[in-house]
C-alpha cells in the first residue's frame, strides 16, 4: 500500500468545493468510467478513477492529459465490464485503494460472481478491494465530500455515490438515461432494484447523473421521461 489516507477517516470537504468528472466509454460493453478530481480541493492533483474497464488505455490518456494522479479506485459493482482494467491500472500507477461494498469484496477474484465466466472464453479475475464501503458512508475524494447510497438490484451490492453541494452523482447501472440496469444475470434482483429506483429518485431534480453506460442524465429528466419510472409497476 502507498501512504494514501483512507478516505473513510479524512475530513469532511468544505461544501464550496466543486469536484470535476470527466469519463470515457471503454471496451466491449462501452462502459462508462471517470475520473473524479477536485480542482479547488485540499489535493487538486490527484484524482480517484471511478470504475475501470476493458482496454483502459483512454482513462488512463485522459488522467495523463489532465496531469492528475490517481489516488485510488471506486468500484460501484465488481461486475467485470466495471473491473475488467483494475489490475492494469495498479500496474501503471502503483498500489493504492480500492473500494466496493462489502457484499461484492470477493466478486473480483471470482469469474461466475463478475459474469466474466459466463463469457465465453473470458475468465477475469482482478485484484480484491482493500476496503468496503456502507450504506450512508461519507468519503472525502481530494477534498470533496461524497456520500454512498447502496442501490442493490442490478447486483447486490451496488453503489451510487452522491456529492449534494454540486448536485453531481455517479449512479453505476442503477439508473441510466431513459432506462435502468439489467436485472436477469445471476445476483440480479428486480424487486430490489425497484426499491433503488425509487431511492434515486428521491434525489433533487438538479442532480446530475452520470451512469454507468450511456449520456449523462439529470433526475428530472428522468422523472419525466424514464419509462421505469413513469411505470413503477409495469416491470
Amino acid at each position: 500500500m502507498t501512504d494514501t489516507p483512507d478516505p473513510a477517516h479524512e475530513p469532511a470537504a468544505t461544501s464550496h468545493v466543486v469536484p470535476k468528472i470527466r469519463g470515457v466509454a471503454l471496451g466491449m460493453w462501452q462502459t462508462n468510467c471517470y475520473i473524479l478530481s477536485v480542482p479547488g480541493g485540499s489535493d487538486p492533483k490527484g484524482c480517484w478513477i471511478v470504475d475501470c474497464g476493458q482496454k483502459p488505455q483512454p482513462l488512463f490518456a485522459l488522467i495523463e492529459s489532465a496531469g492528475l494522479t490517481p489516488r485510488g479506485i471506486l468500484l460501484t459493482h465488481c461486475h467485470v465490464d466495471h473491473i475488467m482494467g483494475v489490475d492494469e491500472a495498479l500496474a501503471k500507477y502503483g498500489p493504492m485503494p480500492i473500494l466496493c461494498h462489502a457484499l461484492e469484496r470477493e466478486w473480483n477474484g471470482d469469474p461466475m460472481l463478475n459474469l466474466s465466466g459466463f463469457v465465453g472464453g473470458m475468465e477475469v479475475g482482478v485484484t480484491l478491494p482493500t476496503a468496503t464501503v456502507a450504506d450512508g458512508q461519507t468519503l472525502d475524494l481530494c477534498g470533496s465530500s461524497w456520500k454512498a447510497m447502496h442501490v442493490p438490484g442490478h447486483s447486490p451490492g451496488s453503489l451510487a455515490y452522491v456529492h449534494h453541494a454540486s448536485r453531481q452523482a455517479l449512479s453505476g447501472d442503477v439508473l441510466f438515461a431513459g432506462g435502468i440496469g439489467r436485472f436477469d444475470f445471476p445476483g440480479c434482483d428486480g424487486l430490489a432494484l425497484k426499491r433503488s429506483l425509487q431511492v434515486m429518485m428521491a434525489l433533487p431534480d438538479e442532480m446530475t447523473i452520470y451512469p454507468g453506460h450511456g449520456p449523462s442524465t439529470t433526475i428530472g429528466r428522468e422523472r419525466r421521461t424514464n419509462p421505469y419510472v413513469l411505470r413503477p409497476g409495469g416491470w
